[in-house]
C-alpha cells in the first residue's frame, strides 16, 4: 500500500492527551507529525533540497536579526508548539518574544512549548496543498500568532496574516517587514526560480 502525504488521520473521537501526543512524536522520530485544533493527526512528508535550502535561508535571516536585537527566541521546523486552541503545530520558522518565552517553566521549554509564537513563516513545498496551509495559517491567527507569512513559490506570492486584519497577498518580488512584531526586521523575497 502506497501512502500519499501529507496523511491526515481523523482522531476526533480519540482524544490524545498532550503527553500521549508528545510520546507518539518521540517514539516515531522519522515522522513529522502535527495535530490540528480539531484533533486530526497530520503526517507531513520531508521536503526536498530546494525547499530545505530556502527554509534554512529564512531561518538564518531571522536568527541574524534576533542575534542583533536579542528580543526573543528563534525556532526551526523541528519545534512543535502546543497552541492554545488545541493544535500542536511546527512552523517552518518561528519567533517568540523573550519575556513570553522566559515565563514558561524549564519543563515547558524542554517538551512542546505550550505557547503560540508571535511570528511564523511557512514555506509551501511541492507536496503542500495550498488550502491546507491556509487553514493552518488561520489556526495560527486564532491561537494568537501576531504576524505570519506564507511563502508560495508555486504562485510566486506571499500571503501576510495579521491579527484583526484581512489576509494580504503580494506578488513577488517584495520586501516584507516585521512591522511592530519584529521591529527592524526585513526580508527580501525574490521571485522563485523554476528549476
Amino acid at each position: 500500500m502506497e501512502l500519499t502525504l501529507p496523511l491526515k488521520l481523523d482522531l476526533q473521537h480519540v482524544h490524545l492527551t498532550d503527553e500521549q501526543f508528545y510520546q507518539l512524536c518521540i517514539n516515531n522520530p522519522e515522522w513529522n507529525i502535527e495535530q490540528n485544533a480539531k484533533g486530526a493527526l497530520i503526517v507531513m512528508p520531508p521536503v526536498g533540497g530546494e525547499s530545505g535550502e530556502r527554509e534554512a535561508d529564512y531561518i538564518i535571516d531571522l536568527g541574524n536579526w534576533n542575534r542583533q536585537t536579542q528580543l526573543g527566541k528563534v525556532f526551526s521546523s523541528s519545534t512543535i508548539f502546543r497552541l492554545p486552541n488545541g493544535g500542536s503545530r511546527s512552523p517552518d520558522a518561528a519567533w517568540v518574544e523573550l519575556s513570553r518565552w522566559q515565563a514558561l517553566t524549564p519543563e515547558q521549554r524542554k517538551k512542546f512549548p505550550p505557547i503560540a509564537p508571535d511570528f511564523v513563516i511557512e514555506l509551501r513545498s511541492a507536496t503542500d496543498n495550498l488550502t491546507t496551509l491556509q487553514e493552518k495559517m488561520q489556526e495560527y491567527l486564532e491561537s494568537g500568532v501576531r504576524l505570519s507569512w506564507l511563502l508560495n513559490p508555486q504562485n510566486q506570492q506571499v500571503e501576510i496574516y495579521r491579527q484583526g486584519q484581512e489576509k494580504e497577498v503580494r506578488s513577488l518580488p517584495t520586501l516584507l517587514s516585521g512591522e511592530t512584531v519584529l521591529p527592524g526586521f526585513e526580508l527580501q523575497v525574490d521571485r522563485f526560480i523554476e528549476e
